[in-house]
């Protein structure tokens, strides 16, 4: 799965699943757009790993949410490389609570950023895509999105319409050599899961049948599989990383 000569951006990729895709993508060749808002340093040490192990990556500071950042950013972007040919979205972040109790801005952060940000992103490539004929367009939604969850409405409707405005990209820019999926990871070994109380770790692997939480490579993994050559007829899909742990 030679990526050689692609150029890929990816969202939130200095830490944690982000990393991980980061690092697999520049492995098999592509040079790799390190997006980062608030860690300058993680997203150097994401940059300085690439480059240690051969690999070509370079960072951009950009917030999703801000369409007017995201478009000056793939500008530049376009301009200093001359083509974008994969997209990764995977910026976003949470704002647990119940419905009831839930804060107007709680839900307006999840969605735009999660939802909002993917669009932006999806927006700022298509025409260059369609352009040259070629491109991966690939959205981390969740497990959530697909099954819910309590405490997490936000989180949910957001990666659910992620999916929803995958399936739509994709048939909008099937004719143009442009592919549109996602992967839907369930529990992940990340710094989030890792601070969560034995109990409710002993709570999440009994609803998991491989007995044990996934990687950020297992994602990264299925990830590399839909931006290369070998995916070329799959579009509106999703992949679901979960151990089992929802079958859809």
């Amino acid at each position: 799965m030679s990526l050689q000569d692609k150029v890929a951006v990816v969202t939130g990729g200095s830490r944690g699943i982000g990393r991980a895709i980061c690092l697999k993508l520049a492995s098999l060749g592509a040079k790799v757009v390190v997006n980062y808002v608030s860690r300058a340093d993680a997203a150097e040490e994401t940059v300085a790993a690439i480059k240690a192990e051969g690999g070509n990556a370079v960072i951009a500071r950009f917030n999703v949410a801000d369409s007017a950042d995201v478009q000056n950013a793939f500008k530049q972007i376009l301009a200093d490389e001359g083509r974008i040919d994969i997209l990764v979205n995977n910026a976003g972040i949470t704002r647990d609570g119940l419905v009831a109790m839930m804060k107007e801005n709680a839900w307006d952060e999840v969605l735009d950023t999660n939802l909002k940000g993917a669009f932006n992103c999806i927006k700022a490539v298509s025409r260059p895509m369609m352009k040259q004929r070629w491109g991966r367009i690939v959205s981390i939604t969740s497990v959530i999105g697909f099954a819910g969850n309590a405490g997490q409405a936000n989180y949910a409707a957001a990666k659910a319409g992620m999916i929803g405005m995958t399936k739509s990209v994709a048939r909008e820019l099937a004719s143009r050599g442009v592919t549109a999926n996602g992967v839907a990871p369930g529990y992940i070994d990340t710094e989030m899961t890792r601070d969560l109380p034995d109990e409710v770790k002993g709570k999440i692997l009994s609803e998991i049948p491989m007995n044990s939480l996934g990687s950020s490579e297992d994602v990264a993994g299925a990830v590399a599989f839909l931006v290369s050559d070998d995916a070329r007829y799959v579009t509106g899909h999703f992949i679901h990383v979960n151990g089992g742990m929802f079958m859809g």
